[in-house]
């Protein structure tokens, strides 16, 4: 099976972008690569910044981590004035969700992107 290496994520300004990103989940950036300012996950996986004018149009990217790291990342989340929802339709605005026994919260960056964290996989919804 292949492994994800990369996703580019484009901006308005890719290295405000990345460092908004990297602060939330408590990780550096990487030097600038190429016309790429790179955030890397625990995994591996690089997230690559790129500038692409003023029409951005929005993507979703989900981030599993640990309850510390949830805890962390919230911290930050609101420490920066981002706006945060419990749920991918904006509802719950200012909360978190506990979908599949976890905890998990969305929240975006100036682009319009909806970043989540959660903590726990999301599986098989009850029918």
């Amino acid at each position: 099976m292949a492994d994800l290496n990369h996703l580019i994520i484009w901006t308005k300004d890719k290295h405000a972008s990345a460092k908004f990103l990297a602060d939330i989940l408590g990780v550096p950036v990487s030097p600038p690569w190429g016309h790429f300012v790179p955030v890397q996950t625990g995994n591996g996986v690089t997230l690559d910044f790129i500038d692409g004018g003023q029409d951005v149009r929005m993507q979703h990217y989900a981030f599993l981590v640990s309850d510390p790291e949830f805890d962390a990342g919230l911290a930050r989340i609101k420490k920066s004035g981002a706006p945060f929802w419990a749920d991918h339709d904006k509802s719950g605005p200012g909360e978190i969700n506990h979908h599949f026994g976890g905890r998990g919260v969305y929240f975006e960056d100036s682009n319009g992107h909806l970043f989540e964290l959660i903590t726990k996989p999301y599986g098989a919804f009850p029918g």
